[in-house]
């Protein structure tokens, strides 16, 4: 070999062997990598079956496994636009470089999934592939949902194929070059999607394993509640710690005691995912809220548990933008405590007190409380923002939960003012709020 050859074939292996460090950094570790057991096939695990349903539904039909699964996999509210039939889609998921639509996942011929085959879907519903060959786009949790078994995912088809079929096409998608280039998901598949189905962890217990399955792939909770990486995939070295998602603040549940789930009681964690409020913490609302109401409120009792148990088991990860401590209770009379804005207290005087109180202790409803809630205590005010914005009605085991949408009724300004206020009477740091901050949160979440 001449010296220029070697030069050339130098300088090659180190290109390769840079682009692999490269990608090894940037794709990192994953999701179960924390927990260091020895993992093994499904089909050599002795102590259990983590994955399916819970043991009350093993011998139901494939359509009825399938239907918990959907609902623990959370299809519908993708899947569904407001107003229109379930699982017909058309939902604008508003990206910064675009909008893109969910797919009808009704039976229809024409505009659904009504002719695609098991292999189909499996390609679908684990690596991102469509029918026709073109790639699926990440909003799509495919890289989560890699990890379920073929058994599940097929019996998810099942239920999916026993609906009646919708005849809706979604709109185009609209996003900016070079996003719009599908194929170029092969290569973001290529490296950030694992493509592998789940493996027990012989050293933990069936019910963490349990757990591992239903939060990892099922539930997919790491899409909402992980950062994302500099390709956009999650970012597993601050596994679930917290992100923006759809406009909304989904908060740190890792094991951190100061600004994660590490303080909870297990009866506030099964309580707030069952019933979407736990005492103390507040109620679950916008994409949260919606997860409890079609999901995790349908979960058995005993998933709830496992999943409780697995989150116990996440390594803390710090959330240095939120407060260690929550706020004490404000003071009963709106002479007293810290006014930041005068317009704030104003709009919260005339829209807010009848519910919500001066101390944030609700007259009407326990879950209606401000105090102590992870909404006022985030100094971005991000989901106060919202739900002024939005409004929110839920009916849960809990009780009602209804609060009107006050977009129309006021002001960019006056919106900002009144967050602020809030976050700074019951918050332990007020927020800074523009009216330009919200506007960017109305084009966030706008329909």
């Amino acid at each position: 070999m001449s010296g220029k050859m070697r030069i050339l074939t130098s300088v090659a292996a180190i290109a390769i062997v840079a682009a692999g460090l490269g990608v090894w950094i940037i794709r990192g570790p994953g999701p179960l990598d924390f927990a260091g057991g020895t993992k093994v096939a499904l089909a050599d695990y002795r102590a259990g079956k983590p994955t399916g349903v819970p043991a009350k539904l093993e011998k139901a039909s494939l359509v009825e496994r399938g239907e918990y699964l959907a609902k623990a996999a959370d299809c519908m509210v993708c899947h569904t636009k407001p107003g229109e039939k379930d699982y017909s889609g058309g939902l604008a998921f508003k990206l910064p470089f675009g909008t893109l639509y969910s797919t009808n996942v009704t039976p229809d011929k024409d505009t659904g999934i009504g002719n695609y085959s098991d292999q189909d879907f499996l390609n679908a519903v684990q690596h991102g592939q469509r029918r026709d060959g073109a790639r699926l786009y990440p909003a799509m949790p495919y890289t989560s949902y890699t990890y379920m078994t073929d058994e599940d995912v097929l019996a998810v088809k099942a239920y999916l194929f026993s609906l009646p079929p919708v005849r809706a096409k979604a709109p185009e998608n609209t996003l900016s070059f070079p996003f719009n280039q599908r194929w170029a998901m092969i290569v973001w598949s290529a490296v950030f999607n694992p493509d592998t189905r789940f493996a027990p962890d012989t050293s933990k217990s069936p019910e963490w394993n349990r757990g591992a399955y239903l939060v990892e792939a099922l539930a997919h909770c790491g899409e909402c509640h992980t950062p994302r990486n500099l390709g956009f995939a999650l970012d597993n070295r601050k596994r679930f710690a917290g992100a923006i998602t759809a406009g909304w603040r989904a908060f740190n549940i890792s094991s951190d005691k100061a600004t994660g789930l590490g303080n909870w009681s297990d009866q506030d964690l099964i309580s707030y995912l069952s019933l979407g409020h736990a005492p103390g913490h507040g109620s679950a609302s916008g994409p949260m809220g919606e997860a409890v109401d079609h999901s995790f409120s349908q979960f058995a009792p005993e998933d709830i548990s496992s999943i409780v148990a697995y989150l116990r088991s996440v390594p803390p990860v710090p959330s240095p933008d939120l407060p260690a401590t929550t706020a004490p209770v404000a003071p009963a009379s709106h002479k007293d405590g810290v006014t930041a804005d005068a317009r704030g207290k104003k709009v919260f005087a005339s829209a807010c007190t009848s519910c919500h109180g001066w101390s944030g202790e609700s007259p009407v409803s326990p879950m209606a409380t401000l105090t102590g809630t992870w909404a006022v205590n985030d100094p971005a005010a991000t989901n106060v923002a919202q739900i002024v914005l939005s409004g929110t009605k839920r009916h849960t085991p809990a009780g009602a939960l209804s609060m009107p949408a006050f977009g129309s009724a006021y002001t960019d300004d006056e919106i900002a003012a009144v967050a602020n206020y809030v976050t700074g009477r019951f918050g332990a740091k007020g927020s800074k709020l523009t009216g330009k901050d919200i506007a960017e949160m109305r084009e966030q979440t706008a329909d």
